[in-house]
């Protein structure tokens, strides 16, 4: 008996099930709610329509919704989206982080510096208006979405679809189906306070959630039989997880939420809820598990969506992948510009008409122009034209123009550091830029930019800048130690004021000429009681005079981080020639300086990597002007003049009119961000070692180092113990924070 009232239950819900078709092949649309990380679980639902063979004729999506629906709507298959899910960085989505390589060498200087930056307005330091200005994001979406990029309605889509935003100046419901879907998607998932809201046909729109996290009203008109809703919001929490303020603000917003799913969800034919409640609205690293969940949570339905398959007979094709090897640009058009032109905007782009990129090299373009904060948003479409594109964006120009940017830093020469700098923007031309340095702490120190940025065209300079600290050092590096030969140690006061003119253009990308004039006053002297035994005073001046002197770079730089490098090639060609000096001392004549270094660096396996660098350097010309020299010892990477790091030696050890030197570090990166890394060098150096065959015989000197790095976003934190056989010395280096 009671297998009989089963068999008639399922009768009966199964036939009930069947009789709501309207026609023989039902139509079906999908909805899918917003919810952050939540949303992943979506593609575990997308995995198992696609399965069981169930044609969506209709998708709506909000926030993550927008996301997964509108990937979905323009041809890619549930397991074709779980695949870019995989293989997506989304601590990259999510900040406003642009890879190196895709920065100007001016930009990459500003951002190996500073460590917050905040824009100031009339006397006031304002707060941004949120984390991320979502510009990773939505080249990621133009990306995805290039094979639909000539669609403007997106009734037209291999599924139709449509996504809803939240009209930021009304606060009212907008839908969007028309224009660009990568616009459209990035519009309906830009949460608040992470990213900025969208300018899109002078609204300015932000995530749909506020307003309709579970857009089914919508579906009603489009001739649908049945609606598969997949909700993946929270419910209301329990009282005792109201201990926060969190957590109330959450519950607030679910108020709302939870009222309306009350009527949502009996609009629902098949409604799933997966169980996520324990997961963030950015546990993104949580994915896997997350899809599994709305797997999961469309078990208890697959008969019913078996029945719907059955009725369709419909087999959903895998979607063919854009080709991203290749794009032509036909033509560029760019609207919304005023203070800058379309050249300067080109010019940071790294793209022409009528030129062949990959994707990558173009998307490498747009974090170009993004890295210099000259713009709020870059939106951009490609509209297919005949074998290519044509690009046409809108450029929203930033309304701050001065910024106050701050920074720390110890290191053992300059010892502890706080950083201040103002930059003011479009100060007397459109494309200038101002920045003032103050550092303040143990060694009080000035750095002054003024830049005129043309891009590939020749770019202008000015620099001035002051350093100064006192350090003890050998004698034999900045004076003749065998003349005293019973001092081991010399308290060092140095100071250098440099001033320079400079023009430099980007030949292609990574490779920059630079050309250009320098004055330095350039001070050295100690007081050290210990030269009281030759002099009458315990002052001695060891460099007392101005410098004047034209100079060049050439440099070629795709070094992927500067700090724990894992990729990239660096070439770095520098000449010096002194024709002029302001003497102390009558024992001044013409020199020439030149000096270069090449690095390399490249992964051996998936944490560990291995950079090698040589340099060398020689002097033309007086010997006499020993703070001219090359020197090496110690650890740092804003050194003065013409010194470099030594590992073994103590800072301005060695010291000589020509060197070369070697060094190669592996690093491990055993945790995200933590790096364990041991690094060796070893050099030649002295008076003209390139007229003989010293430079090319066994070094003369080297040195080792073990060491732990963090990256943080002050900068890296690195502790270094280092020693060397040959000098019999060893100790710890210690960096804290970015250089400057």
């Amino acid at each position: 008996m009671r297998k009989l009232v089963i068999l008639f239950f399922l009768f009966s819900f199964y036939g009930g099930f069947s009789q709501e078709f309207e026609r023989k092949n039902p139509r079906v649309g999908l909805v899918l709610s917003g919810g952050g990380a939540k949303g992943l679980a979506h593609i575990g639902v997308l995995k198992t329509l696609d399965s069981l063979g169930v044609r969506v004729d209709y998708v709506a999506g909000t926030s993550m919704g927008a996301v997964m629906g509108g990937l979905y709507a323009s041809g890619y298959t549930g397991k074709q989206i779980d695949s870019i899910i995989s293989a997506t960085n989304f601590d990259l989505l999510i900040s406003d982080d642009v890879p190196r390589k895709s920065k100007t060498f001016y930009e990459r200087k500003n951002a190996e510096k500073y460590a917050l930056t905040l824009p100031f307005n009339d006397f006031k330091v304002q707060l941004p208006s949120s984390i991320s200005r979502g510009q990773n994001v939505f080249n990621a979406l133009s990306k995805l979405t290039l094979n639909v990029s000539g669609v403007e309605d997106f009734s037209k889509l291999p599924i139709p679809f449509y996504c809803i935003a939240t009209d930021m100046k009304t606060g009212t419901e907008v839908v969007l189906d028309r224009g660009n879907l990568a616009q459209a998607i990035a519009a309906s998932s830009a949460l608040p306070t992470l990213y900025q809201p969208v300018s899109l046909d002078n609204k300015l729109l932000m995530d749909g959630g506020i307003v309709n996290n579970y857009p089914i009203q919508g579906l009603e008109s489009k001739d649908l039989d049945i609606i598969i809703g997949v909700d993946v919001q929270d419910d209301l929490l329990t009282i005792n997880k109201l201990e926060s303020v969190s957590n109330i603000i959450i519950q607030i917003s679910n108020f709302r939420a939870t009222k309306d799913m009350k009527n949502k969800s009996k609009l629902t034919d098949i409604y799933i809820k997966p169980e996520v409640s324990e997961y963030s609205l950015v546990s993104f690293k949580n994915s896997n598990k997350i899809i599994s969940k709305g797997q999961t949570a469309a078990s208890p339905y697959i008969e019913e969506l078996k029945t719907i398959a059955k009725a369709q007979n419909f087999k959903k094709m895998k979607a063919a992948n854009p080709n991203f090897d290749k794009i032509k640009i036909n033509d560029i058009s760019i609207f919304g510009l005023e203070k800058y032109t379309p050249s300067y905007v080109r010019g940071k782009l790294r793209f022409r008409t009528g030129e062949t990129i990959s994707f990558d090299d173009f998307s490498k373009g747009v974090n170009n122009l993004v890295a210099t904060n000259n713009f709020d948003s870059f939106l951009y479409k490609f509209s297919p034209a005949g074998q290519g594109y044509n690009f046409i964006a809108k450029a929203t120009e930033a309304k701050n123009t001065t910024f106050i940017k701050f920074g720390v830093h110890y290191d053992q020469l300059y010892k502890s550091a706080a950083l201040l700098n103002l930059t003011k923007k479009q100060l007397l031309l459109k494309n200038d830029v101002l920045s003032m340095d103050f550092i303040l702490g143990d060694n009080t120190r000035y750095n002054f930019d003024y830049y005129i940025d043309k891009g590939f065209y020749w770019s202008v300079g000015i620099n001035s800048k002051y350093i100064g600290f006192n350090n003890l050092i050998k004698p034999t590096s900045l004076i003749n130690g065998s003349l005293y030969p019973n001092i081991d140690e010399i308290q060092m006061d140095f100071s250098e004021f440099t001033h320079q003119f400079f023009v430099e253009t980007l030949i292609h990308k990574d490779l920059a000429i630079k050309i250009g004039i320098e004055l330095k006053d350039l001070k050295i002297t100690t007081n050290d009681n210990v030269f009281s035994t030759f002099f009458s005073t315990s002052e001695y001046k060891i460099e007392d005079r101005e410098f004047y002197s034209l100079f060049g770079s050439l440099k070629i730089d795709s070094i992927d981080n500067k700090f724990f490098p894992t990729s990239g090639f660096l070439f770095e060609g520098r000449a010096k020639f002194y024709f002029g000096s302001s003497n102390f001392r009558d024992d001044f004549n013409e020199l020439s300086v030149f000096k270069s270094q090449i690095s390399k660096a490249f992964k051996i396996a998936d944490k560990l990597a291995m950079s090698i660098s040589t340099e060398g350097g020689f002097k033309i010309g007086n010997n006499d002007n020993k703070a001219l020299l090359f020197g090496l010892g110690g650890y740092g990477s804003n050194y003065f003049n013409n010194y470099s790091t030594f590992y073994g030696y103590d800072y301005f050890s060695l010291s000589g009119n020509s060197y070369v030197k070697l060094d190669s570090t592996l690093d491990y990166e055993f945790i995200k961000n933590h790096h364990f890394n041991f690094s060796a060098n070893f050099a030649n150096i002295g008076d003209d070692i390139f007229l003989s065959s010293e430079w090319i015989e066994s070094p003369l000197y080297g040195g080792y180092s073990i060491g732990y790095g963090l990256e943080t976003i002050f900068g890296p934190i690195e502790v270094k113990y280092n020693w060397s056989k040959d000098s019999n010395e060893s100790g710890f280096y210690v960096n804290v924070g970015y250089w400057f």
